[in-house]
């Protein structure tokens, strides 16, 4: 599991000397957002700069498929763009991006749960969605497979590294999308079960409900991880496969 860290946004954009100046004097998120309101072209544009890298990663990490995060994210930040003026400062802007991000991946979720696979317990079932979650995945640039020497064991490396992700990709595509979305949040984003209730608008005692879940679900699948992580290190992915029943915190 990766550190936990609070969202950007919280202390980074949305406080600092004043409520409508960030750090470095950059104007905050909030201001970002009043500016597009109020008819500033590019206010919107800056915004969506600041956080696209950890919202991109928030709904690839949710729907395991590079082309629905893409249309997740678009969707999103569309939805945003046009329903800024509906935002009241109940809580962070990054707070109220990360929830329309995460509501928009979860439905893509529920429209490819039309044609969801339940694990049964034999590998083969596991083997065909690994095998579906390479579609999109970036092998460019790995190192040539030599008979030997350092680029030999940096190919292996990047091997595991891909064969993990799949792994991980494809056991949490056996998680309804509601436990998915609060794993990727709490597990591999970072975040804290606090600010993962109030992107998903739901209570810090259901997060860690279905964060225990998912873990369980995900714990005969993603074992040998935990084993592997146990000689060489971390992790990766930064997904825990702890048997433990406690939230995320």
């Amino acid at each position: 599991m990766v550190g936990r860290r609070r969202l950007a946004g919280r202390g980074a954009g949305d406080s600092g000397p004043g409520p409508d100046v960030g750090f470095g004097g950059r104007p905050s998120d909030a201001e970002l957002l009043r500016r597009h309101v109020a008819g500033d072209t590019e206010a919107f544009g800056a915004l969506f700069l600041r956080h696209k890298d950890r919202l991109w990663a928030v709904a690839l990490r949710t729907v395991c498929d590079p082309d629905d995060a893409a249309d997740a994210l678009q969707e999103a930040m569309i939805s945003a763009f046009r329903r800024a003026a509906d935002f009241r400062g109940e809580s962070a802007v990054t707070t109220w991006l990360h929830r329309i991000v995460v509501n928009a991946a979860v439905d893509r979720l529920r429209r490819r749960n039309t044609r969801s696979v339940s694990w049964s317990g034999d590998e083969d079932t596991l083997e065909t969605l690994a095998a579906q979650g390479t579609r999109g995945s970036a092998l460019a640039g790995s190192p040539p497979t030599g008979a030997g020497g350092p680029a030999a064991g940096m190919a292996v490396d990047a091997a595991d590294s891909i064969e993990t992700r799949l792994d991980v990709n494809a056991a949490l595509q056996l998680l309804p999308p509601e436990q998915r979305a609060a794993l990727v949040l709490v597990d591999m984003m970072g975040y804290p079960v606090a600010d993962v209730a109030d992107i998903l608008g739901v209570s810090p005692g259901t997060v860690k409900s279905r964060c225990a879940r998912g873990r369980a679900r995900l714990l005969p699948h993603l074992s040998h991880l935990r084993a592997s992580s146990a000689v060489g290190g971390n992790q990766p992915g930064g997904l825990s496969v702890s048997s433990e029943q406690e939230g995320g915190v």
